[in-house]
């Protein structure tokens, strides 16, 4: 009996489930037919998550009863590998813009560093945390906050070296951008670099600062409807960008 019980409502749903199946790796059957058991995958895949979810160590998963540790990491690396995740995040994307709807009117990137002393070779020192092992997470949302890109390199990797490849790491079409609907990009202080600017424009995006968007942002209404607090005229994702000198 583990520390985590069966109806904590954490763990996948049947709908859900019947999503994700189809995707995951078909292990042939053992030649001699008398190998232990393989632990089920839906049971593997509620251990990743909750490591994923709670930020946990791998081994702690053995304390809950849900899989061993052993198996959950063995099973993530081989779906990893094979692209499991990737395909789940773009079928994920997909189901969400049919359903909802990708802003693509204005969107955001920015870098966030984490500790990695096992991360392996894509790390590098921190230089926020005396220069231990760490790895940098490169993230591009749009609106509403949901993820369309993602690059991951050392700590002590640039947000400027990493712009390139998170906008073109996105795993979905991106709509062509128009005057009617252009694409606002969003770029802090680590991408505030003229040539940073030209490479964004150069895709079809309208970058801005953080200090223009924001000034627009008060301006805008929100999703529900809700008016602005600012009081002038609002900027466009289309508006000439603010490009540092």
């Amino acid at each position: 009996m583990g520390l985590v019980s069966k109806d904590d409502g954490w763990r996948l749903s049947d709908w859900l489930w019947q999503r994700i199946e189809p995707l995951l790796l078909v292990r042939p059957a053992h030649p001699l037919g008398c190998h232990r058991p393989r632990v089920p995958d839906r049971d593997a895949l509620d251990a990743i998550l909750l490591v994923f979810r709670r930020g946990m160590q791998w081994n702690a998963l053995n304390a809950t009863g849900v899989c061993s540790s052993s198996s959950a990491h063995r099973r993530f690396l081989e779906w990893e590998q094979a692209g499991v995740f990737h395909e789940i995040w773009r079928q994920g994307l997909l189901d969400y813009d049919q359903v909802v709807g990708i802003d693509w009117a204005w969107l955001a990137c920015d870098g966030a560093m984490t500790k990695a002393p096992l991360g392996g070779a894509r790390t590098g020192p921190n230089l926020t945390d005396r220069g231990k092992r760490g790895a940098k997470c490169s993230l591009l949302c749009e609106a509403g906050g949901v993820s369309l890109g993602l690059v991951h390199d050392g700590a002590n990797r640039h947000d400027s070296k990493l712009l390139a490849a998170m906008l073109d790491s996105l795993p979905i079409a991106r709509p062509e951008p128009t005057a009617e609907h252009p694409q606002g990009l969003c770029l802090d202080g680590g991408y505030a670099y003229p040539w940073l600017y030209e490479l964004a424009a150069g895709r079809g995006y309208s970058p801005t600062s953080v200090a223009a968007a924001r000034n627009s942002s008060l301006n805008e209404p929100s999703r529900d409807g809700r008016p602005g607090v600012g009081s002038s005229k609002p900027a466009t994702p289309g508006s000439t960008a603010t490009v540092p000198s």
